[in-house]
This record gives C-alpha cells, structure tokens and sequence, in this order.
C-alpha cells in the first residue's frame, strides 16, 4: 500500500523547489513530460491517479530523487534482495567461464584514496581484454549507476594489473534481468544511458564470445527463466536472439 508514503509532505517539497527555480507548473509539466493537471495533483498530494512513475518524473524534472522503501518481514526481504542479486551474478558467471574468462567476484580496491568492489572483473587470457560488469537486480539510481561504473571501469585495469592480468582493452558492462520494468525504467533515461553505455545486448554478448574488437559500454539484458523462477520475477514474453 502507497498510504504509508507522506504524499502531502512530498507535494509541499515539490511546489517549494519549482517555486525556487521560478517556474509555473505548466513549466514543470513541460519538463517532466506531464500533463499540467498530474503535477498540479502531485502538488496537492492527491493520491488517487497518480503512479510512482509520474511522481519520479516531476522529481528528476527538478533535480531530486523519490525514494520508496518497502518493508516485510525485518531482514526477510533484505535476503530475497540479496538472493536475486546473487542468482543473476551466478549466471553470468557461469557464462563467462563456459566461454573462456577467468573471473573474480566482488573484486575490491583501494587505489589512489577511492574504495570500493566491483561486482564481477573478468579476464580473458586469449584476448588479453577485461570487462567490467555492474550486476543489478533491479533497475538502480541510473545518475549514481552511470557514474559508479564510469569510476569502476576507469580503476579496473589498475586493479586487474595487480592480479597480474595485462589488459590492452576494458570494457564496461551494465547487467540486468530482462523484464518489462527493467526496460522501461532504462528507457526512461534513454539519452544520458546512450551516451554512457551505447552498446545493447546482442552487442555485448558477441563481444564477450570473442573479444576481438574494441570494447564496448552497454547493457546486457539477462534472460534466465531458471533464474528469474527462484526470485519470483515474471520474465518477457520475447524470443531470445542468439549472436
């Protein structure tokens, strides 16, 4: 249920921002991509009507962020979060070695004062190319996603020449589990993730059969029926095209 959420406190949030930017709310509308009257709602914190996808839209359109936070059960959805992410690194995984990378998981670093890991560095000793993968379960913060991979994928071959693999190429991988709302959340963002992570699937996935070519950025959209059956994820109904 969304009657947990304050939606008049987030109404009086947005009109005090699109007041500071000047702005009518025929303005906002026009930014957010919105009928006038959903913002206007939005404003008035008037529930019915309104999705989580129009309220993130007249958010982002001002420059904020709308966070929900689900709850169940304490620390049993925490560990189907955890499960679902760790189901999807397991795939890939598994596909990586069937076709020939050497891979470290949960890499981490500590190079030049920035900390972190990486989700999974792989390595293919015949190419001498590395990739470096992002692993969401979900669709993420797309700005926080975009710029963590961007760092990640600038410190991944420091952190790969201390494993002692020599790469000449890096590329850099967004993976997802490919459903509806996965897609449509990327889309979404569809000009700055173009910008960043240009590649799509079919690309991605030809890339890492043989890493031949320059590296790409871009997103791979999993599709593991097995996978998404354990997590409870209802898959797309698409033929899966094989490169």
């Amino acid at each position: 249920m969304l009657r947990v959420v304050d939606v008049r406190r987030v109404g009086r949030a947005v009109r005090a921002l699109r007041i500071r930017r000047g702005w009518r709310q025929e303005d906002l509308a026009r930014q957010a991509r919105l009928a006038r009257s959903v913002v206007g709602r939005v404003e008035r914190g008037e529930q019915a009507g309104l999705t989580l996808d129009a309220v993130a839209a007249v958010a982002e359109a001002l420059g904020a962020r709308v966070y929900l936070d689900l709850r169940w059960d304490g620390e049993g959805l925490d560990r189907l979060l955890d499960e679902g992410h760790a189901t999807l690194v397991d795939r890939v995984v598994a596909w990586l070695r069937a076709h020939g990378w050497e891979v470290a998981v949960e890499a981490s670093f500590a190079i030049g004062g920035e900390r972190g890991s990486i989700d999974i560095l792989a390595w293919h000793p015949v190419r001498r190319a590395l990739a470096v993968f992002e692993v969401k379960s979900v669709t993420p913060d797309m700005q926080a996603m975009l710029y963590g991979l961007d760092r990640k994928g600038r410190l991944g071959p420091g952190l790969a020449r201390s494993k002692g693999w020599a790469a000449r190429t890096a590329a850099r991988i967004l993976v997802l589990w490919d459903t509806r709302t996965n897609r449509r959340r990327i889309e979404r963002h569809g000009e700055s993730v173009r910008a960043a992570l240009p590649a799509g699937t079919r690309e991605v996935v030809a890339w890492l059969r043989d890493p031949s070519e320059p590296p790409p950025a871009g997103v791979w959209f999993v599709t593991d029926v097995g996978g998404m059956d354990a997590m409870g994820v209802r898959r797309r109904r698409v033929r899966v095209r094989r490169a």
